[in-house]
């Protein structure tokens, strides 16, 4: 029996009068590849928060292997759309760093890196500095970053967004790996066509609420329709409202969020290519 490992009952999210997710009900179960996709504004980015546990829900649970996942974030692995890199550490100096906060050792730590970073091509650039990277080169870093603590759970936020064609392939070819050795993966994105590609369960989230949960080919019979571009505009028919996410001054959540995400506090910021 597949194990759950992360589960979100009767989920709502308000922020002052705005509700940004409405009762949301989702079970992950160990596996798997799940695809949450949806346009600006329709919530995806506030699941993802609440699935880190770097955001309380106004309403209802959300839990890891039956404990508040708040307090079970060292098991998750995130990588967010902005990379949020040190520029002047290399590759290994930025992993290193992040893997000692959660106090893996550093043999441990590379060994873990240097499997994967044989699958992104990325070996003979782990002792580079950051800064001359590459969109792609970041992007990659990123991911091994989240990895080098063996999480349970990847969360990946557009993780192909401004990739050249080989690198979001060789980034797909990872989750796909991940999930054949058993890994859980959370991959958020705008495009239908990857999700299809990469994702065994598609997510589609719309103006705060879950429209569908099912494969591609589940999406198809559920719309009767042919393609999955043509059941999402179905299950969407209705008209997206203005992003509200970011409308609010920034709270002490979110700058958790911002720091668990890069590791960097408002007093070390530092500005790398990628900010």
């Amino acid at each position: 029996m597949t194990e759950s490992m992360l589960s979100l009952v009767g989920v709502g999210k308000n922020f002052k009068e705005v509700e940004a997710l409405t009762h949301v009900d989702l079970e992950i179960k160990s596996g798997q590849v799940i695809g949450l996709v949806g346009g600006n504004g329709a919530g995806k980015t506030t699941l993802l928060r609440l699935m880190a546990g770097v955001m309380e829900p106004t309403k209802g649970s959300v839990l890891f292997k039956g404990e508040r996942v708040s307090s079970m974030r060292s098991k998750l692995g995130v990588v967010p759309e902005s990379t949020g890199l040190y520029s002047r550490l290399t590759a290994w100096e930025n992993i290193r760093y992040h893997s000692r906060i959660y106090g893996i050792e550093d043999q441990v730590a590379w060994n873990r890196v240097s499997h994967f970073a044989k699958q992104l091509d990325l070996t003979d650039s782990l002792s580079r500095h950051t800064k001359g990277f590459s969109r792609g080169m970041r992007q990659k870093t990123a991911l091994l970053r989240a990895l080098a603590h063996g999480p349970d759970i990847l969360l990946l936020d557009e993780p192909t967004a401004g990739l050249d064609v080989t690198s979001a392939r060789t980034v797909r070819k990872l989750v796909g790996q991940l999930r054949d050795e058993g890994g859980t993966v959370i991959y958020s994105t705008h495009h239908l066509a990857e999700a299809q590609q990469v994702c065994d369960r598609i997510v589609i989230v719309h103006n705060g609420t879950i429209r569908a949960d099912g494969s591609p080919q589940e999406l198809l019979e559920l719309t009767n329709k042919n393609t999955l571009e043509e059941a999402y505009v179905s299950l969407t028919s209705d008209k997206a409202r203005l992003r509200t996410e970011d409308d609010t001054k920034e709270s002490k959540l979110a700058k958790w969020w911002r720091i668990f995400l890069t590791g960097k506090t408002p007093n070390s910021m530092e500005v790398g290519e990628d900010e």
